[in-house]
């Protein structure tokens, strides 16, 4: 019997904004301001997408994931625990911190292949996975050039945009 594999992968990417507005980028709806394919559904009432307990589902290459919020930091953390049934379960982490050019985001997936059949594709984001955050730097980047995700940012219950949404 093969075993099923276990990836504990961490990087961390720059974004080119301040604190809480950074934060406000990777909670649930904040994603959707620049992740392609990004539409998280919430089955129940979620006046606040950061709160413990809150639960949605998201769709990609064919697979349904299921996530909920298991921690929040206001403003510079956020844990979910992620199931896509039949094929992997786990946690993915983000913590955001000041740096020079804005903010540090450091992301953690710590993933565990639900069958062996699932192993390969483990294998394959962990090998992947400096690409995988590449992706979403430039991404960011280049909603941040656009202006398009100001309004999102500022949207945010989680952050104080002025005028002009700084």
């Amino acid at each position: 019997m093969t075993a099923c594999a276990r990836v504990k992968l961490t990087g961390s990417i720059e974004v080119a904004l301040p604190l809480r507005q950074a934060f406000a980028l990777f909670t649930p709806n904040g994603e959707r301001a620049w992740a392609r394919g990004w539409t998280p559904e919430f089955p129940g009432a979620a006046t606040d997408d950061t709160e413990p307990g809150v639960v949605f589902e998201t769709g990609h290459a064919g697979y349904r994931s299921i996530w909920t919020v298991v921690r929040f930091v206001p403003g510079t953390a956020i844990g979910y625990s992620v199931a896509t049934p039949g094929d992997r379960a786990g946690t993915v982490t983000v913590s955001c911190q000041p740096s020079t050019g804005g903010t540090t985001v450091t992301v953690g997936y710590d993933l565990t292949a639900l069958k062996p059949e699932a192993n390969g594709r483990l294998y394959r984001f962990e090998a992947h996975y400096a690409d995988f955050l590449d992706d979403w730097e430039q991404s960011i980047a280049q909603v941040i050039a656009s202006g398009s995700a100001r309004e999102q940012r500022c949207a945010s219950p989680h952050v104080d945009c002025d005028s002009q949404g700084r």
